[in-house]
């Protein structure tokens, strides 16, 4: 039966899921506490797992032993094994369908997963105090996607519940932190007749009550990981008979940041993760590191991406060692349309709880709802990357971040206001 959740119910909901947070692909108790709540709805179509994802298109996917022990995890938290079974191999994310008439289709995506952070114990600190604090140790809900999914249910409520007419798609995308799931949502095929699309955040560093209509300024990313291997010697009788992987990688490292800037716009690179060796009298025999490429247009990030594997493969040239270059996530960059952002402003200026508007804002990072926003806009459609402020603690991706609550209530007479408003202006 169809039904409309009370706001402390989605309340619940996001504390539910704060609980409960997992990594890329390992979205289960969260995928399953999803259609958990939207087989309550009177829906047309509900995809999960597979049926929303081009397998393909997935990108670092952990290896067997991750995805069995978060299996269990969810298992074990009460996650219904029904679901479970349809979300094996780290096919995670779901998708809803509302057809309400003769009208356009108008998507809205949400991410779902979490990030590898411990959560702040603190009694200051809302979700320890108020006993919802991750159960999860050494994973937290720190960017709000906890919210992004609930928020994603309170909209499809209201759509349910006006006078929309067309057909409304709700997707709940999962592997958004890795840059992983973007592009194999939008090439499952549920976005192919979508003529309008939204994605939103909340926070940004705007505070609860503004509205950022248009997120723009995506840079364009591209995250690598570079395994070498050399050859193995005792470090102090003969050295010279060894190929260091541990000099490769420290050698790709320092020269990753010697890349030219370019002069069209704005470019990044970044090492975050290295390691390698066995022990201090063995000349390093394999090594490893990770980071990522970025740039303000994906030509830009291209440019560095190219440069960088010319630099890593050079590195391990000149030790002796071989190298593997692996891409293990990816985002165009995207910009959002005028016309979109237009409704959402005459929209919000309407919104019990908004106090200041913002036409559009740069994010200053990546997000792979560009993959989704960028394939709406090839075919001919509309996209809009909203922004919904919130007062947080922490900033993102910090052991003390948090939602304020209000948060909720004020994106979904937004976003679902936005949704009328398009189907029936149809710009």
């Amino acid at each position: 039966m169809s039904r409309q959740a009370p706001f402390e119910d989605l309340v619940s909901f996001r504390r539910d899921l704060h609980r409960h947070p997992e990594p890329a692909w390992r979205e289960f108790y969260t995928t399953a506490r999803i259609v958990d709540e939207l087989e309550t709805r009177d829906l047309d179509a509900l995809y999960v797992g597979p049926e929303i994802l081009a397998a393909d298109e997935r990108m670092a996917v952990p290896d067997d032993d991750s995805l069995d022990e978060w299996y269990e995890r969810a298992r074990a938290a009460g996650a219904r094994e029904d679901i479970l079974e349809r979300l094996a191999g780290g096919f995670t994310g779901a998708a809803a369908v509302l057809e309400r008439g003769d009208g356009p289709t108008i998507g809205l995506r949400v991410d779902i997963d979490a990030l590898p952070i411990t959560e702040s114990g603190e009694d200051d600190h809302v979700p320890a105090s108020e006993g919802f604090r991750s159960e999860n140790e050494g994973f937290m809900h720190a960017c709000g996607h906890d919210a992004h999914a609930t928020i994603g249910l309170g909209v499809l409520d209201a759509v349910a519940a006006s006078d929309f007419e067309g057909t409304f798609k709700l997707f709940f995308q999962p592997s958004e932190e890795m840059i992983a799931g973007g592009n194999a949502v939008a090439k499952g095929g549920l976005l192919d007749d979508v003529d309008y699309l939204l994605a939103l955040h909340v926070g940004l560093d705007h505070p609860t009550g503004e509205i950022v209509c248009g997120v723009d300024g995506f840079l364009a990313v591209s995250h690598f990981r570079a395994e070498f291997t050399g050859a193995p010697a005792h470090a102090g009788a003969k050295p010279e008979e060894g190929n260091n992987a541990n000099l490769a990688a420290a050698t790709a490292t320092q020269n990753l940041y010697g890349i030219s800037r370019h002069s069209d716009g704005a470019t990044r690179v970044n090492v975050g993760v290295m390691g390698g060796g066995t022990a201090t009298n063995i000349v390093a025999e394999e090594s490893f590191i990770e980071g990522e490429v970025r740039g303000e247009t994906t030509e830009l990030m291209e440019y560095m991406e190219e440069r960088a594997h010319t630099v890593i493969e050079s590195a391990a040239t000149m030790h002796d060692c071989t190298v593997d270059i692996s891409v293990e996530g990816k985002a165009p960059s995207a910009r959002s349309d005028d016309a979109l952002k237009t409704i959402v402003g005459d929209v919000s200026a309407g919104v019990e709880g908004v106090e200041s508007i913002l036409e559009s804002d740069d994010l200053g990072g990546s997000e792979d709802a560009t993959y989704l926003m960028q394939h709406v806009q090839d075919h001919g459609g509309l996209a809009a990357y909203v922004g919904v402020g919130t007062d947080h603690p922490g900033g993102h991706h910090t052991r003390t971040f948090d939602v304020d609550e209000e948060t909720i209530r004020i994106a979904i007479d937004v976003i679902a206001g936005s949704i009328d408003r398009i189907a029936g202006e149809q710009p």
